[in-house]
């Protein structure tokens, strides 16, 4: 990324920014949405509380300050491809990148290595938050303790590691990328919505609650957010709506057949570990 930002900045011709916002405040906005699967990765983050040495100081710090440096990168990195050619070159291109290095054969060969690289990083980083969240609701019994289950050695949650890339594989390998990526999108800005609203909720509903990590400005931050996420959620295809209440409606489902019984935290029951204190070891 650096390599393109620096070397291609030599060859940008401020021509092709012009129109800059060739579609307008809606073009931004739908592009805003879909590109908002690049920024999926770092809430990941926050799953691995449990596994980082004081998550209350180096969580903050990783998050807030990733995702500063990776925002100007994103932004400068578009600058330049949309300077060295035009917009309407890149549309339907999977490999833009290179594209823009077509007529530098050394510059084209070099970035299409890195990029195959950091697609590989980014996929194992997008695979490190969801066993951790199928490790905390079978903990909690919104699934069978099965999926709770930690490796004797590593304290990981390996039993949900392997089944979510087995799935994962299984869909990708079946499943158009570009859907996937809006169904993405549109289910994460769900759940930070929903993240938001639970903020406020348990503010005045819990608020002896032990918090690591307490939000400053409650509720004005969070309402920014739910307002946020929401706006984007409406600029994704209508066709990523209707799948998006398909996947909801079988979500609930499995909820309302097994979770809402199982739950002990529903119950009243102490789960245990909270994100200052290590899980037990589960034996098998």
């Amino acid at each position: 990324v650096v390599f393109v930002i620096a070397f291609g900045a030599f060859m940008v011709n401020p021509t092709n920014w012009r129109p800059f916002a060739p579609s307008g405040f809606g073009g931004v906005m739908s592009g805003a949405a879909i590109v908002f699967f690049a920024f999926i990765g770092f809430d990941a983050v926050s799953t691995t509380a449990e596994e980082t040495k004081n998550p209350q100081r180096d969580l903050p710090i990783g998050m807030i300050g990733s995702l500063i440096i990776c925002t100007v990168l994103y932004v400068l990195m578009a600058g330049v491809l949309t300077g060295i050619k035009k917009y309407t070159v890149y549309l339907g291109d999977s490999a833009a990148v290179a594209t823009a290095f077509a007529s530098k054969p050394w510059a084209q060969a070099l970035v299409s290595a890195g990029a195959l690289a950091g697609l590989t990083s980014v996929l194992l980083v997008f695979q490190l938050g969801q066993p951790r969240i199928f490790m905390a609701m079978g903990r909690d019994g919104l699934l069978p303790q099965y999926f709770s289950r930690l490796h004797p050695r590593y304290r990981t949650p390996y039993v949900t590691t392997i089944w979510t890339g087995v799935v994962v594989g299984g869909v990708a390998m079946l499943t158009d990328i570009g859907s996937l990526a809006d169904l993405t999108n549109i289910g994460t800005l769900f759940a930070f919505v929903l993240v938001c609203c639970g903020v406020i909720v348990l503010r005045r509903t819990d608020p002896a609650r032990p918090r690591p990590f307490r939000v400053p400005f409650v509720p004005v931050f969070p309402l920014f957010g739910v307002l946020f996420c929401f706006a984007l959620m409406l600029s994704l295809p209508l066709e990523t709506w209707g799948r998006f209440f398909v996947w909801l409606a079988i979500g609930l489902f499995i909820y309302f057949l097994y979770s809402v019984r199982h739950s002990k935290l529903r119950h009243g029951i102490d789960v245990g570990p909270t994100e200052d204190q290590p899980p037990p070891i589960i034996k098998t």
